[in-house]
C-alpha cells in the first residue's frame, strides 16, 4: 500500500521557480521508481520526469530537460521536482506516481499509485 501527497504548487511568473514535493507512505517506497506527470486543461496526461529508487538514474521529457530536476530522499520518503525557468506552457496539475517495476518508465499505464495532484500556474 502506497499513499502519495503532492505539495508545493502555486502561481509563479514566467522565468520563476517552484519545488514540488511528494510525500509517500508505505512499506516499500525505497524500492519504487518515482515519476512526475502533468495534465493541462484539455490535454492528455504527459510524462515529466522519473527517478529510480537509488536516485542515480533519472529520466526527463524533452520539454523539461535542462530546466527541471527530479530527486528523492528515501529517508524522508519524499520525491522532489525542482522546476526552474518556468514557462506558461508548464501550467498544469502535477502528479507524482510510483512505478513498482523500478524502471522509471515514461508510460503512465505502468505506474501503480497516484497522488491527487498539485496545481502549478505560470503567468506571462
Amino acid at each position: 500500500q502506497v499513499q502519495l501527497v503532492e505539495s508545493g504548487g502555486g502561481l509563479v511568473q514566467a522565468g520563476g521557480s517552484l519545488r514540488l514535493s511528494c510525500a509517500a507512505s508505505g512499506r516499500t517506497f525505497s524500492t519504487y521508481a518515482m515519476g512526475w506527470f502533468r495534465q493541462a486543461p484539455g490535454k492528455e496526461r504527459e510524462f515529466v520526469a522519473a527517478i529510480r529508487w537509488s536516485g542515480r538514474s533519472t529520466y526527463y521529457a524533452d520539454s523539461v530537460k535542462g530546466r527541471f530536476t527530479i530527486s528523492r530522499d528515501n529517508a524522508k520518503n519524499t520525491v522532489y521536482l525542482q522546476m526552474n525557468s518556468l514557462k506558461p506552457e508548464d501550467t498544469a496539475v502535477y502528479y507524482c506516481a510510483t512505478d513498482t517495476s523500478g524502471l522509471g518508465s515514461h508510460l503512465s499505464s505502468l505506474y501503480n499509485y497516484w497522488g491527487q495532484g498539485t496545481q502549478v500556474t505560470v503567468s506571462s
